[in-house]
């Protein structure tokens, strides 16, 4: 099987997965419970998760483990089981996608902010390291470090994949947009900046995730593309701007909705597309529909 960048070299526009946050919600993850630890209690279902994304026409599908780190798995008292929950989550992934698909170990923030002192560099870089090596060893093709807002911690997180996997890396971050309609992380940082600290970095692929629906990714895009007419960029949208009513967050963007954007952001520059928050199996399925007309 070819690489993503190889495919991408080749002018492939790809498909990434949607949300799993949402789906395991619908299938029955609790309030306060670990979604993780359903890697080794409830496999089967996180398996039809993973599978209904490859089944909706997704090229690639991530793993059950955004949260995976020793520091977040200690909120749950599981930081011991790292390497296990890690290695399942790739295995159940490799599994729903099969030989011709492509897996990506979920990492996300460790939720320590490293300007604070709360955690050195040296504890943030082992804590990625352990999980970057559990989801290779599980049969994760790529690593896929998402939902950063800062530059150092995402910059610990791509070194440490890199030194200690072959794996392919993606790294994407959360914008938001401020009222000078500029798009900046928690942190400050623009989508400019970010090409410009990581390009160097080893990582293969950049981009955006969450944060934004689809068409304001429009504009992070051609930022990005503003610095970099060669990296390519991964874009995945929530289904619209969360809703929060009665208790209940609930994203407003239907399929079709999203769906009507893919061409503005193959025009943009991106590479991949698919979908975080609020997203689903059939969100999915009309990106894949609308890529295959282009």
């Amino acid at each position: 099987m070819k690489s993503i960048i190889q495919l991408l070299k080749k002018g492939k526009i790809l498909v990434s997965d949607g949300a799993w946050g949402t789906l395991l919600l619908q299938k029955g993850l609790k309030p306060g419970e670990c979604p993780e630890s359903w890697n080794l209690s409830h496999p089967d279902e996180i398996f039809e998760i993973a599978k209904s994304y490859i089944d909706a026409g997704a090229d690639m599908i991530e793993t059950n483990s955004f949260g995976g780190t020793s520091f977040k798995l200690a909120l749950y008292g599981l930081a011991e089981k790292v390497k296990e929950l890690n290695i399942a989550a790739a295995q159940i992934s490799k599994k729903a996608a099969g030989e011709t698909k492509f897996v990506l170990g979920s990492i996300g923030p460790t939720g320590k902010i490293l300007i604070m002192d709360e955690v050195t560099p040296e504890e943030m870089y082992l804590a990625f390291k352990d999980q970057a090596e559990a989801l290779e060893k599980g049969g994760a093709d790529a690593i896929l470090i998402e939902t950063m807002s800062d530059l150092e911690e995402a910059k610990c997180a791509i070194r440490a994949a890199k030194e200690n996997t072959s794996c392919e890396i993606i790294c994407t971050m959360t914008f938001e947009k401020s009222d000078e309609k500029a798009y900046h992380t928690m942190m400050g940082v623009t989508p400019g900046q970010m090409v410009e600290e990581l390009f160097e970095s080893g990582v293969a692929v950049i981009g955006a995730n969450c944060g934004n629906g689809i068409r304001d990714m429009v504009g992070i895009t051609e930022e990005i593309r503003s610095i970099s007419k060669d990296i390519p960029v991964l874009i995945q949208a929530n289904a619209g701007k969360p809703i929060y009513k009665d208790g209940v967050t609930t994203f407003p963007e239907s399929p079709t909705e999203m769906a009507k954007y893919v061409k503005q952001l193959i025009d943009a520059g991106a590479n991949i597309i698919g979908g975080c928050c609020g997203t689903t199996p059939e969100h999915i399925r009309k990106i894949f529909e609308a890529i295959r007309k282009i």
